[in-house]
């Protein structure tokens, strides 16, 4: 009987193995050098002090051979979100975000940021907020930003 588990869970392993390496084109070469590869961590909202606007960050990570450009975000918890970055310290409004190829897109505090405007309710810590990204190239990624404490650090994760 524990031969056939090993056995089994070997199997298994093996298929799921060979099955990560097929592209969906069928080439076998997944994303290549033509395409980007997103994937989305990282994510979080701190708890708003206020009653209309939040913040929100996380990272994009890029995998694939070429750049892709963050164009937009949404979000059903407010009536817009808005793209900025924060250089000197002077906060300012972008229309969209170049991730580059093998690249990373981070927006943390003090630094490039979301800004969820007019919010339709108040977050509260616990909670997550749904989050669409939309990009240039790739299709769209939502994204489930767990609420965290208005002062969270995630370098510390508290």
């Amino acid at each position: 009987m524990r031969r056939l588990a090993v056995s089994t869970a070997g199997g298994l392993a093996a298929a799921l193995a060979l099955t990560g390496c097929s592209g969906s084109d069928g080439s076998g070469s997944g994303p290549g050098p033509g395409k980007a590869e997103l994937t989305v961590g990282s994510s979080y909202m701190p708890q708003p002090v206020s009653a209309d606007m939040a913040a929100g960050f996380l990272t994009i990570t890029n995998n694939g051979g070429t750049g892709d450009e963050l164009t937009s975000v949404t979000s059903d918890a407010a009536g817009q979100v808005t793209m900025h970055s924060t250089m000197g310290g002077a906060m300012t409004e972008k229309p969209s975000f170049s991730i580059p190829a093998h690249g990373r897109l981070v927006f943390k505090s003090g630094g490039n940021h979301l800004m969820f405007e007019k919010l339709k309710r108040a977050p509260k810590q616990g909670q997550t907020v749904a989050v669409k990204l939309t990009f240039a190239k790739s299709g769209p990624l939502t994204v489930e930003m767990p609420v965290k404490s208005a002062t969270y650090n995630p370098s510390t994760g508290h």
